[in-house]
């Protein structure tokens, strides 16, 4: 992904340099003498910037070269009209009409072959891990399928060994029994193994494994691979054992000071910026419907303790007070008509800043829950309270990540996505799922 995205980022550049050459322009008087090179440097940001809100750098399979055409199409015409809406501001800030012409042009010939030959070629050849699955478990059965389509991972699925008489519905050869594993890797060569049986007590071949682990053959629970394939913990897979005694779950104290002293700023910057925004909001609930503009609700922080998160109302004043205490829906009825679109530009959250500014939250963090659905799902999920080991968040890596819902399995799937964020979490993850909120709102793709 990284190797795709510098290496685009030059193409666009040699793409306008070229058409300097063309045009019988020397380059180094025309960006450094003239100082002209940070205009070269904003179109080449906002193209790439415009092919990440194409979700171009989300999946790297091509699906289909026309729409690839179409997306990297779409993407220049909208650097040119930002670039033109620019020039209108300051007419100074503008390249040259034939250098954006030829420039642009060149970039939507050269993107979409390199695309292709960057797939067939590096993407598709990258596979160097042949891989055996072993076992029968749903899953392996869950994890087969992100591997097979996206070959970035670097995985060749060899086939699985069954734990059972019969074998399983998998889109991948059964290669034989479990107890077959050592002629199994003697004949195909494996260079990884993933185990995922059922039931490994008495039936897991520890001997066999271990001489072939010794012999040079990575052997990893499917656990992990599920982590990597789907970007979320399995919570059906975790012991407590593991959570005693793992080095990796994290938070880190370190990680946690930092995290509060940048979403302190960032609160503060947002709160800031978003203050008119705020107030086109706070006017619109005012108008469109009675009771106040702001609605406080209690919800669960860090460590277990209650604390009032702030919003802009969204439904109608009483909404609960037949119902107690529900989770909203798709299309509630509760909802204002102006409280959909507060929720669908998420703007009816932008009060959370002071909710940060105080410390109650984060930036970035597990969505808080109310206190009633905390004790409730508590009780139904395993380790669904250790989702309070950091501070909530405005934004979190399940919101981005997940679908709107409504369900005790949509809660378990976020809380998988939670625990992964709190395993990994770092400033580089933090930004990423900041930018890619951005990205969702600008794109109006709705709440999480």
């Amino acid at each position: 992904m990284v190797a795709l995205l510098v290496s685009e980022i030059i193409l666009v550049l040699a793409c306008y340099l070229a058409a300097l050459f063309i045009l019988g322009i020397d380059p180094v008087f025309y960006l450094f003498f003239e100082n002209n090179y940070w205009k070269l440097l904003v179109i080449t940001g906002l193209i790439i910037l415009l092919f990440y809100f194409q979700d171009l750098y989300e999946n790297l399979r091509i699906v289909s070269r026309v729409a690839l055409v179409q997306q990297v199409c779409l993407a220049v015409g909208s650097a040119l009209l930002l670039m033109a809406f620019i020039g209108y501001l300051s007419p100074d800030l503008l390249l040259g009409r034939w250098l954006m012409i030829l420039g642009s042009f060149g970039v939507i010939i050269v993107l979409p072959l390199w695309r292709l030959a960057f797939w067939r070629y590096v993407i598709v050849n990258l596979k160097s891990e042949r891989v055996l699955l072993m076992g029968n478990s749903s899953i392996l059965d869950e994890i087969i399928r992100p591997l097979l389509e996206r070959p970035e991972f670097g995985y060749t699925i060899l086939g699985y060994l069954c734990e059972n008489e019969e074998p399983c519905d998998f889109p991948v050869p059964c290669l034989g029994k479990v107890s077959d594993v050592r002629t199994v890797c003697a004949e195909y060569k494996p260079t990884r193994i993933v185990v995922g049986m059922a039931e490994r007590r008495n039936r897991l071949p520890v001997q066999d494994l271990l001489e072939i682990r010794f012999g040079g053959v990575q052997i990893e629970d499917a656990a992990d691979t599920y982590e990597m394939a789907m970007h979320r913990v399995c919570s059906r897979k975790i012991q407590p054992s593991q959570l005693i005694f793992s080095s990796t779950l994290g938070p880190k104290s370190q990680a946690l000071a930092f995290q509060n002293a940048y979403s302190l700023v960032l609160g503060l910057i947002g709160g800031i910026c978003t203050l008119p925004f705020m107030i086109i909001a706070a006017l619109a609930v005012k108008v469109s419907s009675k009771g106040p503009i702001l609605y406080r609700q209690k919800r669960v922080g860090l460590d277990g303790r209650t604390f009032w998160l702030y919003k802009f109302r969204s439904m109608y004043v009483d909404a609960e007070a037949r119902t107690g205490a529900v989770w909203a829906k798709k299309d509630d009825p509760r909802i204002t008509p102006v409280g959909k679109w507060l929720r669908k530009l998420r703007l009816d959250e932008l009060p959370q800043f002071w909710n940060v500014i105080r410390g109650d939250m984060s930036i970035v963090g597990p969505r808080p829950e109310r206190p009633e659905f905390v004790e409730l799902l508590a009780q139904q999920i395993p380790y669904y309270r250790q989702r309070l080991a950091v501070k909530p968040g405005i934004t979190g890596w399940a919101q981005i990540n997940h679908k709107y819902g409504d369900t005790q399995l949509d809660a378990m799937i976020k809380l998988e996505f939670d625990l992964y964020y709190i395993k990994h979490i770092a400033p580089a993850l933090d930004f990423y799922i900041i930018f890619h909120t951005i990205k969702v709102m600008l794109l109006s793709r709705g709440a999480q």
